[in-house]
């Protein structure tokens, strides 16, 4: 127990040393626990967690089901990435997770890549539809077929996705030993001499 405690707190450290003042930044599919593990690797490094989707119905006056319905998708994604583009040079001391089709965006990929590190948060399908099945709040799944609309998404944004700087899995574990896994996964990333 000591020694998990000391490396995850020379990780931490690893992490401040070498994180050059960037924010970074979560990706992935709905449902692999982005904005529930920011929030845990954010208070382990102690910086400011911000989920963007919550930014974005800040500044739109509307909960992301309502901008779909009322304005679109397109609509919905030009906010985002603009959204996306204020948080990455505005808030460089925070871990920043971003709605599943964000990254999608080759500008908002680019602005990522440029100003943040990214870090992919995978889960297998089944994993994804048994937490997103939960709630019915994904405007992307109100579909008849919302497990095939799934994985057609996983298939669609995987190799996109690839490209974050770095990949970590996500499992049916606590929040807490996947926040650990992504600074031990960031640590090693910044610090590879270790």
């Amino acid at each position: 127990m000591v020694a998990e405690l000391n490396d995850a707190q020379r990780n931490i450290e690893r992490v401040h040393a070498h994180r050059q003042n960037k924010p970074l930044v979560i990706i992935g599919m709905m449902g692999a626990g982005k904005s529930t593990v920011g929030r845990r690797v954010a208070q382990f490094l102690d910086m400011e967690f911000v989920d963007s989707d919550d930014e974005i119905e800040l500044a739109a006056g509307m909960p992301i089901p309502d901008i779909f319905e009322t304005h679109g998708e397109e609509e919905f994604r030009a906010g985002e990435m603009r959204v996306i583009a204020r948080l990455l040079h505005t808030r460089n001391k925070a871990v920043i997770a971003t709605g599943g089709g964000a990254f999608m965006n080759a500008e908002t990929r680019k602005n990522i890549k440029k100003s943040a590190i990214s870090i992919w948060l995978n889960a297998d399908l089944d994993l994804l539809f048994e937490r997103v099945s939960r709630r019915n709040t994904r405007p992307l799944l109100r579909t008849p077929d919302p497990y095939g609309t799934l994985k057609a998404l996983v298939d669609e944004r995987s190799p996109t996705y690839a490209e974050a700087d770095l990949t970590v899995m996500s499992s049916d574990t606590t929040h807490e030993k996947i926040a650990e896994r992504i600074i031990s996964a960031l640590a090693d990333h910044l610090d590879p001499s270790v």
